[in-house]
């Protein structure tokens, strides 16, 4: 499961909108997000997204193993 939380916080962090990460992955902002409701990104996809947000702990964010 993926942290969501977290994930927007790094997106707004980034000083960017869910529509600039959406462009970036090449999705409509309403895919993204279903996907980020969803938690469901392909391998290619969280790539794009931890070089676009500098995400130096991938694995805590991606593939949590508990989401609260």
């Amino acid at each position: 499961m993926i942290k969501v939380n977290v994930l927007k916080g790094k997106i707004v962090a980034c000083g960017l909108k869910q529509k600039d990460v959406a462009k970036a992955l090449n999705l409509s902002d309403r895919s993204f997000r279903y996907r980020l409701k969803k938690g469901v990104f392909n391998n290619n996809e969280i790539e794009v997204m931890i070089d676009l947000l500098n995400i130096n702990d991938p694995i805590d964010i991606f593939f949590a193993q508990n989401v609260s």
